[in-house]
């Protein structure tokens, strides 16, 4: 569809890429692993980053507060962050 009416697609941001269990920190790739990397690559575009499940970027979205202002130690803090750096560069 962007590429039909001409909007530049400037990455993949893969959401819900995966969840770390706060118990054990341990990584689980609910909805299996490397979509965004995959589709980034069909398509000749940057995957900007993989976002992971996690409560508090729900609670931050619940209460209108972005998350990396609202927790930013979280990992998805993190990936957040570095995407917006990503973009940034590009659009320099």
């Amino acid at each position: 569809m962007f590429g039909k009416t001409n909007v530049p697609i400037l990455g993949i941001v893969e959401n819900m890429s995966f969840f770390l269990c706060p118990g054990d920190g341990k990584r689980y790739d609910i909805f299996g692993t490397g979509g965004g990397s995959r589709e980034a690559a069909k398509l000749q575009i940057p995957l900007l980053g993989e976002v992971p499940i996690e409560p508090l970027v729900r609670e931050a979205g619940d209460t209108g507060r972005p998350a990396v202002a609202a927790h930013p130690g979280s990992a998805a803090a993190g990936v957040f962050q570095g995407i917006a750096e990503k973009i940034s560069a590009t659009l320099k």
